[in-house]
């Protein structure tokens, strides 16, 4: 991955390779700034005597991941990837938590005690109004072009405006003053249902294979062109159904069945996410004063495809947007997850939502917090190594240390090191794919040796 580099002022330098950043460190003429993502700052150098290429954001907005990409724009229009990046939300954890708090207030008034019911006492929602979980997507795609701002000279950004026409797809004969949503723009009925159906055969769950469109019931017996209607098979499967209808093709198999007809009437989920965050992210993303291109989920499939590059968060994100070509795009991908800043809430609960443990009032032990990147190195005990992850702290001073292999608990505070605070994101390297799509492994980064700050 490209390295990050800031001038003695900490205004953003064109980022470097790995090799130099080295040699850089090596000679004492930058010190490390920043590990995650990781950032040099030069001690010999002003933003005023460097020259700057152009640099362009590029967004693939979703609903569970959003990927993001650094490039640098080259001749005829094409582009270079610098770094990539995988933001993954956590949207649903906040639903969850929300939904949990709702229903543990509820059972306190209604159980625990009286109190005067809570309805119309909720001022008028602003317009533009997100829910939390969805707001959250937009808060944290523009923490990240915020951040990267800050890290890199940006001139430009590029988003896919990713629209899903529910009411066209679901009835495709819909016209007039029925039609209400506009036309059908960016994902077609082919890409909504390799999105809907997780890119596998419904009959046999093959993987990476040519899939085709085949009607559950029969078009040659009146069966319909909805959506609903509507679902994948691998080559070998839609021969052998035909035009048998899929109670038939599926008579010894019940449970598959059950599980093909429900799936068909549900709408792919995170469908009105996207839909609901889209022009959010466009207007937020139009506050940073820079040139902000959009573009449709098609024109992005068609540049990957006709480039040949591998189906990833990231990789479609470099994909958005007008270009005539795209280079060093085999680059490891950095996951950022967001994991919040802790919760207000000062008790545990169970399961009525009563109280059975309380929280520490402090989220500082011994000058360490939840999410902190650490370094313990235990010279003695059962526990002896070396260790570096985030670390969870307690009020007796033994931590807990997420490492890439692993949990290590019981790691006293003494042998404890601070790398970088905790930002409210995890890190996690997904080693770079290849032309073919060869699924990704993760990893936890390494810690470079120096890790003083300037």
């Amino acid at each position: 991955m490209a390295v990050f580099v800031l001038d003695r002022g900490a205004r953003p330098l064109m980022p470097c390779t790995e090799k130099r950043a080295r040699l850089l460190l090596e000679r004492g003429r930058a010190r490390v700034h920043k590990v995650m993502p990781f950032t040099i700052r030069v001690v010999d150098r002003e933003a005023e005597d460097c020259e700057f290429q152009a640099l362009r954001v590029k967004l693939d907005p979703g609903s569970k991941t959003t990927g993001i990409a650094l490039v640098r724009e080259t001749v005829a229009n094409g582009v270079a990837v610098v770094n990539l990046f995988e933001l993954v939300h956590r949207g649903k954890q906040i639903s969850e938590a929300l939904m949990a708090r709702r229903g543990h207030r509820r059972l306190r008034r209604s159980k625990l005690r009286y109190r005067a019911p809570r309805f119309l006492n909720r001022g008028n929602q602003k317009s533009g109004w997100l829910a939390p979980s969805l707001q959250h997507r937009v808060d944290t795609s523009m923490a990240w072009v915020n951040r990267l701002q800050r890290l890199a000279p940006v001139s430009a950004i590029s988003s896919e405006l990713v629209r899903f026409d529910m009411q066209a797809l679901e009835s495709p004969e819909i016209e007039g003053a029925q039609y209400q949503q506009g036309t059908l723009a960016g994902y077609e009925v082919r890409e909504y249902l390799l999105e809907k159906w997780g890119r596998t055969c419904a009959y046999c769950g093959a993987r990476n294979v040519p899939l085709q469109m085949d009607h559950i019931h029969p078009k040659s017996k009146n069966g319909s062109d909805r959506l609903s209607n509507l679902t994948l098979a691998c080559q070998c499967c839609n021969q052998k159904k035909g035009a048998l209808p899929v109670a038939v093709f599926l008579a010894r198999k019940p449970e598959l069945l059950k599980r093909i007809l429900g799936q068909a009437k549900r709408p792919l989920k995170d469908a009105a996410a996207v839909n609901s965050t889209r022009w959010a992210l466009v207007n937020a993303l139009k506050t940073t004063g820079l040139v902000v291109e959009t573009a449709s989920g098609g024109k992005t499939k068609f540049n990957r495809s006709q480039f040949n590059i591998p189906k990833t968060h990231a990789l479609d994100a470099a994909c958005v947007g007008e270009m005539g070509g795209i280079t060093d795009w085999q680059k490891p991908t950095l996951c950022l997850k967001a994991m919040g800043r802790g919760s207000y809430q000062r008790t545990r609960l169970d399961k009525c939502g009563c109280v059975r443990g309380y929280l520490t009032r402090s989220k500082s032990i011994q000058d360490f917090q939840t999410g902190d990147m650490v370094k313990a190195e235990v010279t003695k005990g059962k526990k002896t190594g070396s260790y570096t992850g985030q670390v969870a702290v307690r009020a007796s001073g033994s931590f807990n240390i997420q490492t890439s292999s692993g949990l290590v608990q019981g790691v006293s505070h003494r042998y404890c090191t601070v790398v970088q605070r905790g930002d409210g994101y995890g890190y996690s390297l997904v080693a770079k794919t290849d032309a073919i799509g060869t699924p990704p492994k993760s990893r936890m980064l390494r810690i470079p040796r120096s890790t003083s700050s300037a």
